[in-house]
């Protein structure tokens, strides 16, 4: 009984759509292949900092009797055939064929991987299986190819081992972020980052409402953020309970325009040193659960936060999450996830260290 697989095509050299016309007639006519449907293709940057023309991309959707070895062995064919080449400076090709999903097939051998280890970081790869096949499962991370689409906001990543991994955390006050963070650590071998809102001498008279100070304690959060995030070493992982780019929200909302024009132009000049974020993780309920949480921990600073202030909130860290474009974002609804939970938060840990160098 024949196997569905999937193959992505690209090219960036010559000319590209008739190399990818090519590369796919060349299929249609491969004995024990059978191509079901090519998604649209694709024009994209080339991955990284790199001087390389645009990529055009597609996926094909097949059905095979050949097996995993065999179809790869069918699609290097292929691509020599149309003038590939491997050595060179630079990692440009007339065509490229990669083995993406293979049935549910999990396979790890010498020049085999599939599912492809990178398909999960690249948008332009997703896009057209989520084109095809939106609830596709990968089946390592367990979850749908538009779901993992939906993590990258349009952006391809890769992992570099000789950089820092921080994953961040983002959501409204007492949505669970240090708690998940902590449950985190064990499972992932990583060090905690958590903000140092309990050594902040002016954070409680600022809530108090003494708004005169809240330009002292957006620059107090400044530098101990500073500080915490560019003294992680290469290949560290370390889970921050917040995500650096929450100071320009709060800035936002806590400063008037003069304060806060002076504080982006001093963020500005201190924050080039700070490690980037390899992952997001955005925890997200509703501004109204939140305060109840609040009201619950009790911390005496955080009781006169009013609703809309909460609901204000809300609504910019969704801004921001929309507009990401540094890391993949795995987005979490609490309603249904308790970041107690010592089970789920290992299941997460698992999923995140796809992610991970």
């Amino acid at each position: 009984m024949p196997n569905i697989a999937y193959i992505g095509l690209g090219s960036n050299l010559g000319e590209r759509a008739e190399l990818i016309a090519r590369a796919a007639d060349m299929l249609i006519n491969a004995p024990g292949i059978e191509v079901l449907r090519k998604s649209s293709i694709y024009e994209t940057l080339p991955l990284g900092s790199v001087n390389q023309p645009n990529y055009l991309n597609g996926v094909l959707e097949i059905a095979t009797i050949l097996g995993p070895s065999n179809l790869l062995g069918v699609l290097l064919e292929i691509e020599n055939k149309l003038g590939r080449t491997r050595t060179g400076p630079d990692n440009s090709r007339t065509i490229d064929l990669d083995l993406l999903l293979y049935a549910d097939k999990i396979i790890n051998e010498p020049g085999l991987i599939v599912p492809h280890p990178r398909m999960h970081l690249r948008s332009f790869v997703l896009k057209g299986l989520s084109e095809l096949s939106p609830q596709l499962i990968h089946p390592l991370i367990k979850k749908t190819v538009s779901v993992l689409q939906s993590r990258l906001n349009g952006g391809d990543y890769f992992t570099d081992k000789s950089k820092p991994q921080l994953i961040e955390m983002a959501g409204v006050i007492a949505v669970g972020k240090t708690t998940l963070a902590s449950n985190l650590r064990g499972s992932l071998n990583a060090r905690l980052i958590a903000e140092a809102y309990d050594t902040n001498p002016f954070l409680a008279k600022v809530y108090a409402g003494k708004h005169d100070l809240a330009l002292d304690s957006q620059l107090y959060f400044l530098m101990t953020r500073v500080e915490q995030l560019s003294s992680i070493k290469s290949g560290e992982i370390a889970i921050a309970d917040y995500v650096f780019e929450k100071e320009f929200i709060y800035a936002k909302r806590l400063l008037d325009p003069q304060q806060c024009d002076l504080y982006c132009r001093i963020n500005n000049g201190v924050s080039n040193s700070i490690a980037q974020p390899t992952l997001l993780i955005y925890l997200k309920d509703t501004p109204q659960r939140c305060l109840e949480r609040i009201h619950l921990r009790a911390r005496p600073y955080e009781q006169k936060i009013e609703p809309a202030f909460l609901e204000e909130l809300f609504e910019d860290y969704q801004s921001l999450v929309a507009q990401w474009q540094k890391s993949p974002v795995i987005t979490i609804t609490v309603d249904g996830f308790d970041c107690r939970d010592t089970t789920k938060t290992d299941e997460l840990a698992k999923e995140i260290k796809f992610y991970l160098a």
